[in-house]
Parts: C-alpha cells; structure tokens; sequence
C-alpha cells in the first residue's frame, strides 16, 4: 500500500511516499505495517499504549480516518504526524 508521509515523518522514511506491506484492511494495520517498516516513526504516531497521538491525522482518500475504520486496498493514505509548537 502506498503511504504519502509529511513533516517530520520524512526523515524516518527517507521520501514523501512509501510502499508498506499491510497485513489487514484497517487503518490500525496500516499505521502497524507502517511503524514495523519505519521504527523511528513510532513515537510520532503513537503514545506508550500503542494509541494514536491525539494530534496524528490519517487520511484515506482524502477524508479524515479513525484507526478501526476500513481502508480498501487502492485507497490513498497520507500520515500528518503530531506537531508541536503554537
């Protein structure tokens, strides 16, 4: 699946998109296929608890996703990661 990544994600990844192998069809699995391929990302996207950050947006084809939403196998998924700042 392809993954468009912005802001500090960048750096984990090496390139604004990705190529992930997912196992499922949630976006829970997405951001678990995406952190296992990408480790340095995890603390951007998740707390602790394996939770998204509260500030993390996923995108799926253009729209706001929560993490048990369904992605379809074609979709288009972008990750904002958690900013700080004011």
């Amino acid at each position: 699946m392809e993954v468009t990544v912005y802001g500090p994600l960048r750096a984990a990844t090496g390139a604004k998109t990705v190529e992930v192998t997912v196992d499922g069809d949630t976006v829970g699995d997405v951001i678990t296929a995406f952190v296992n391929a990408y480790p340095r990302a995890e603390s951007q996207l998740v707390d602790e608890g394996g939770d998204l950050r509260p500030s993390v947006r996923v995108m799926v084809d253009g729209d706001s996703a929560d993490r048990d939403e369904r992605v379809p196998p074609d979709a288009t998924i972008e990750l904002f990661p958690a900013m700080r700042g004011g």
